[in-house]
């Protein structure tokens, strides 16, 4: 359907994340786009509002508002309001002083000898944390530091008052056809579950930690509470956590060693906007049931 066409208000022209968005709301889309908006976020958040979309834990769902209008924008259903010039901050950002109470930690090597994984503790980062947990990424993960956007947690591990790791949990993977294969989905179905997937989109260990079976341990325990961490704040639980490893620069042995099943290679497709593109590194698929039958759970609601 384009611009031109006349349409009933409530023919369905789209079917998004269970929501049938009819001739009525685009026409509602269209009045929004056009106003005028201090910030394009705005603009999500006013739609959201308006629309009573939200996420599970009642924040607005600004991410799949903005998917749903890039998607009506390819088909010329609606015209976005331009950008503006981004600033170059992540620059700016990877060039930032490392805060003083993280400085010394770049010092310290830690070895076997030094210390007792009995001593190891997994725990969600506190407020006051966050800007450290992004540095470290930008500096020491190879993928860097990414805005996360959705439901996510983010991790610190520590050794007494030494960090030892950081692990970011996010969003399950929209499109992974092995996993989906693994869990018995349909399209449908998977759209209405996919939540109860989380992605371990990050895990760092810092270069001066050299602790034998650290990374194991680490994740056997941030498995263990994660999805009590994610019920507490984004009010449901998780079935499963999913992980793509770079097999150009890791084997994932730490996860093949906290008994994480191995899925398969994907066929290395990447995301552009909302298509797929193959040419993309290939990657290892793992996933780690988080309780019994899982995917049963995942399927239906038993």
């Amino acid at each position: 359907m384009t611009r031109g066409e006349a349409v009933d208000e409530q023919t369905v022209l789209l079917r998004y994340r269970n929501r049938e968005v009819t001739a009525a709301d685009v026409e509602f889309l269209r009045q929004k786009c056009a106003a005028p908006w201090e910030r394009r976020a705005d603009l999500a958040q006013a739609i959201c509002r308006a629309w009573d979309w939200r996420q599970a834990n009642g924040s607005l769902s600004e991410y799949a508002c903005w998917d749903l209008l890039l998607r009506l924008e390819e088909r010329s259903v609606l015209t976005l309001p331009a950008k503006r010039p981004q600033r170059r901050e992540r620059k700016a950002f990877s060039q930032m002083p490392m805060p003083p109470e993280l400085v010394a930690l770049s010092w310290i090597e830690l070895r076997d000898q030094d210390v007792n994984l009995r001593d190891l503790c997994v725990r969600p980062i506190v407020a006051e944390e966050r800007l450290g947990w992004r540095l470290y990424m930008e500096r020491y993960h190879y993928l860097g530091d990414r805005p996360i956007v959705g439901e996510h947690l983010l991790y610190v591990a520590t050794l007494g008052n030494e960090m030892v790791a950081l692990l970011g949990w996010a969003s399950a993977a929209f499109r992974a056809p092995l996993r989906e294969a693994y869990v018995g989905w349909d399209e449908t179905t998977k759209r209405r579950r996919l939540h109860f997937v989380a992605n371990n989109i990050r895990f760092l260990i810092p270069p001066w930690v050299r602790i034998r079976h650290l990374a194991s341990k680490v994740l056997a325990m941030n498995l263990r509470r994660l999805s009590a961490d994610w019920q507490q704040v984004w009010n449901h639980p998780l079935y499963l956590a999913e992980t793509f490893v770079d097999t150009t620069r890791y084997r994932g042995t730490c996860y093949r060693a906290a008994n994480w099943v191995y899925l398969g290679e994907t066929a290395g497709r990447s995301k552009r906007g909302n298509n797929y593109a193959r040419g993309g590194t290939r990657k290892s698929l793992f996933v780690y049931p988080l309780r019994r039958h899982a995917t049963r759970w995942l399927r239906d609601d038993a």
